[in-house]
């Protein structure tokens, strides 16, 4: 089911904060989370930052490029997807689980937060589709995403990297699958080169 109005999805400036914290409502979207959770280093990193946290992504939506996407749906924020270049998320550049595939300089696609009415509406696939064109953008020569691949119907809170059908539907490829967590869904490094010729050498 597609949203009752055509989405607008714009990057995360001051003047949209206001836009964000209403979907992220006052848990910070999971636990105070406020999407830093991959821009920390796991030493830096505790729950009970939601307050730092919130501080530390406002400041990121002054730069460019932004920290994540906002989908609206007549003007009310419906969506996120926080993304950037992958050298600036800090537990992806110090994790084992996730090591670089290789020497591409991508973008990582590392969250999705969708407000509850929006779910099952295809807004986290507009969202991918975009942050795809917004990286491509700014430079970018791949972009990775770390996916979920679940076996039967899931928490929407497992959910938050996306799904590997979700992003397999936007062009990109199964590269690695990666050690899970007991219990929980399957993973799987999701990338999409946007320019090859831009290895390192």
């Amino acid at each position: 089911m597609e949203p009752p109005h055509p989405l607008e999805i714009v990057p995360l400036t001051p003047d949209r904060w206001g836009m964000l914290a209403d979907l992220f409502g006052p848990r910070g979207a999971d636990a105070g989370c406020w999407c830093m959770y991959f821009r920390l280093a796991s030493r830096d990193w505790s729950w009970g930052r939601g307050e730092q946290n919130r501080a530390d992504l406002r400041a990121l939506a002054g730069g460019d490029p932004a920290p994540g996407l906002i989908a609206l749906d007549g003007g009310v924020a419906v969506g996120w997807v926080g993304l950037g270049p992958r050298a600036t998320f800090a537990r992806l550049v110090r994790s084992r689980v996730y090591a670089p595939l290789d020497d591409l300089p991508v973008w990582s696609v590392v969250c999705f937060f969708i407000r509850k009415p929006a779910r099952g509406r295809g807004v986290g696939g507009r969202l991918l589709e975009a942050a795809v064109q917004y990286a491509e953008e700014h430079g970018a020569a791949g972009v990775e995403g770390y996916a979920v691949a679940p076996d039967e119907r899931m928490p929407d809170a497992d959910a938050y990297h996306g799904t590997v059908g979700m992003f397999e539907r936007a062009g990109f490829r199964r590269a690695r699958q990666v050690a899970s967590p007991a219990g929980r869904p399957g993973r799987w490094i999701m990338r999409l080169e946007l320019r090859e010729g831009d290895r390192a050498s």
